[in-house]
């Protein structure tokens, strides 16, 4: 337990980085056990509120496949996948949409308002946020990848204050909804919004060396260097999408990308306001901070 002397001191010692960061957009991908664990939940909640207040913005994109799997479950229905992507079909769609625009991006936005913030659920369909076309993999039914970010809706929201809470379904241009991998809405929205940082919360602890070595954590690497992890296989499985999405956020102007163990308590705000951080950040070659 912290002292008044000791509070007031780790304030002080933020000072530089909420100088560094104050108006920046910070885009966080939430899932994993971050948002299934009801302590860890909170604790990301007010990280998100804390950000808020202290003068960043906070733009938060979630999953909720677990949750997915349950309402599923209720209505007999069995999940499929197909080399780790939800196979999505017609009924199954329905349930996604239900359960990420309805209930799970509500609850996120009530637990967020209830911590003293302001926020408003968004998916993909409002206001033409972002549209969708199929993935291009046969076999997997209404599984959709980013085509288009229209942030006209979203900017005033964020420049009022609100932080937008956004689930990861959206349509084509003919009213078919889709269901889109999180990790890639997320990078898509930091790259259109010129975001500071890309922020993936997962059941990791970053990007290793060695897949099972934890202590062999790549703490720091450009684009180039992350490629050849993807090349030399080293970074493998359900990694490369994560990886492939921040890169592909660094091309379009995002400023850093970070993939951080959502289970260490408080990590967002370990990752943001220290020098270390808790995970792997990803930078274009000429980044400084």
């Amino acid at each position: 337990m912290l002292n008044d002397s000791d509070r007031v001191q780790v304030l002080s010692e933020a000072l530089p980085y909420l100088q560094e960061f104050a108006g920046r957009t910070i885009v966080v991908k939430y899932g994993g056990a971050a948002m299934k664990d009801s302590l860890l939940k909170e604790q990301v909640i007010r990280d998100v509120v804390l950000l808020a207040c202290v003068g960043l913005r906070p733009v938060v994109v979630h999953g909720g496949g677990p949750e997915i799997n349950i309402w599923l479950d209720k209505l007999g229905i069995e999940p499929q996948f197909n080399n780790g992507l939800r196979v999505t079909d017609a009924t199954t769609m329905d349930v996604v949409e239900m359960v990420l625009v309805g209930r799970v991006n509500k609850e996120l936005v009530s637990l967020i308002n209830r911590a003293g913030g302001s926020a408003i659920g968004l998916c993909g369909k409002d206001g033409n946020l972002f549209k969708a076309r199929p993935e291009g993999r046969t076999g997997i039914g209404f599984v959709g990848e980013v085509t288009s970010v229209d942030i006209r809706m979203l900017v005033p929201l964020i420049e009022s204050g609100y932080i937008p809470v956004i689930s990861s379904v959206a349509e084509d241009n003919n009213g078919q909804a889709y269901n889109i991998n999180a990790d890639t809405v997320a990078g898509e929205l930091a790259a259109a919004l010129n975001a500071e940082k890309l922020i993936l919360l997962t059941d990791t602890p970053g990007i290793l060396q060695d897949y099972h070595d934890p202590t062999s954590l790549i703490r720091r690497m450009d684009i180039q260097q992350a490629r050849n992890l993807i090349d030399t296989g080293i970074v493998s499985g359900g990694m490369i999408p994560k990886v492939s999405c921040c890169v592909r956020s660094l091309a379009q102007g995002v400023r850093a990308a970070h993939i951080i163990d959502g289970r260490i308590p408080h990590s967002l705000l370990l990752e943001i306001f220290s020098d270390s951080g808790v995970g792997s950040m990803l930078v274009a070659s000429d980044y400084s901070p």
